[in-house]
């Protein structure tokens, strides 16, 4: 999972973004280096719609990832996050999706538009999140423009079933989101005015409306689950033979005998 999130922070995110990350794996919270963002996996986080990322008590980020057939969907979606915006708390002006509504402020949650597990796709025979692009806050839509890295969005500040976006109506001073959960059509939601707020925005509003735990919810039964799966085992299946013919050659250089000799002066 690591090799597969290494790839998609440097090969896909980073060109993008503009932001480079390395990832290494560790198998404990004490193996980890200090200056380094962990994305914990767990068995259990023992909270409802914890999975996301967080701040510790120094301000820097870290996320929970519960442990299920989904987790690799919910790893890349936090990553992607966790480098989109590392404090949960920045903000882009554009126009709002409510047609009633001006100039708005949207908080960067780079994944959560087209979050549905039917609009990610494979790194090593993983399933990865779907991220929309910087052009995602466009004023308008232009052809041949990227909106989201698999190209599932098809004009900004859009989003698709299963997903969401959130932002901040400066007038009224409430946050709204629109969301498309199991509905035809996507719904607008008045969240009110965040008061009272500790933490970031993103945990803020994360735990108002527990949006962040249908990521991992959001079917493992699902056709692209399955056809990750299935690709999954592939994957497996070639790494591994691949790895015998490694390792029978070892063999075979190491039972070669070893041929001395001597150099002879050019002269």
């Amino acid at each position: 999972m690591a090799a597969a999130l290494q790839k998609q922070a440097l090969r896909d995110f980073s060109p993008i973004w503009k932001i480079p990350a390395t990832i290494d794996a560790f198998d404990n919270l004490n193996d980890v280096p200090v200056g380094y963002w962990p994305l914990i996996v767990m068995d259990d986080i023992q909270q409802a719609g914890a999975a996301g990322v967080h701040l510790d008590k120094n301000g820097q980020p870290f996320s929970l990832i519960e442990y299920s057939d989904s987790w690799s969907l919910t790893a890349s979606h936090e990553m992607l996050e966790m480098l989109g915006d590392p404090g949960g708390n920045r903000l882009v002006a554009g126009q709002s999706p409510k047609p009633d509504q001006g100039v708005v402020e949207f908080l960067v949650e780079v994944a959560d538009p087209s979050e549905a597990p039917e609009y990610g796709y494979t790194i090593n025979g993983l399933l990865m999140s779907d991220f929309f692009t910087p052009h995602f806050y466009d004023p308008v839509a232009s052809p041949g423009v990227r909106y989201s890295f698999t190209g599932k969005l098809d004009g900004p500040r859009k989003i698709l079933p299963g997903g969401y976006i959130s932002w901040h109506d400066p007038v009224s001073d409430h946050w709204w989101q629109q969301v498309w959960f199991g509905t035809d059509e996507p719904e607008f939601i008045d969240l009110g005015q965040l008061t009272a707020r500790v933490g970031s925005l993103r945990a803020a509003i994360d735990s108002r409306t527990g949006t962040i735990s249908r990521i991992a919810n959001s079917g493992p039964q699902s056709e692209r689950f399955a056809a990750a799966r299935t690709l999954t085992a592939a994957v497996k299946e070639s790494t591994s033979s691949r790895a015998n013919g490694w390792r029978s050659r070892i063999e075979q250089l190491q039972a070669e005998p070893v041929i001395e000799g001597t150099w002879e002066d050019s002269e």
